[in-house]
């Protein structure tokens, strides 16, 4: 399965971005409000800047405390990004998520951004991919 026809069954309202000079604090309120575990930072909504995820807060939360919260995003936020393109396939996405050990991944065509993948998005491709080829191998085993 490729990317892009991950991206095309999602049901969702496109990428949720933030810009560089909001606080952390905002970052949280809106992770939570949207029920994401991700937020790509982006002063446009097409380039990306970063990535700030529920990881990069708690971590610095545990070393610093509260006072992370005020700080802006573009201080916690990941700046190496890696991305994939709309023809990768699953399995290369989901390799590098699982080696790399990161949970969103951008979909850049060009330095645009055109979407973004979470890891469960790619499980469940690559589960429902699973099931497809098994119901075949059975139909064919059965004879039908």
């Amino acid at each position: 399965m490729l990317v892009h026809q991950i991206l095309r069954s999602k049901a969702n309202d496109g990428v949720i971005f933030i810009e560089p000079e909001s606080s952390v604090n905002a970052a949280v309120e809106l992770l939570s409000g949207k029920r994401i575990g991700a937020v790509i930072v982006s002063s446009d909504g097409t380039v990306p800047l970063g990535i700030l995820s529920e990881r990069d807060i708690v971590r610095e939360l545990g070393r610093r405390g509260t006072a992370c919260l005020q700080d802006t995003v573009d201080v916690l936020m990941t700046k190496e990004l890696i991305s994939c393109a709309r023809d990768s396939t699953a399995d290369e996405v989901l390799s590098i998520m699982t080696e790399k050990r990161f949970r969103h991944m951008p979909v850049m065509e060009g330095s645009e951004m055109v979407g973004l993948i979470s890891i469960g998005d790619v499980v469940k491709a690559r589960l429902s991919e699973l099931s497809m080829e098994k119901e075949a191998l059975q139909g064919m085993i059965m004879g039908h």
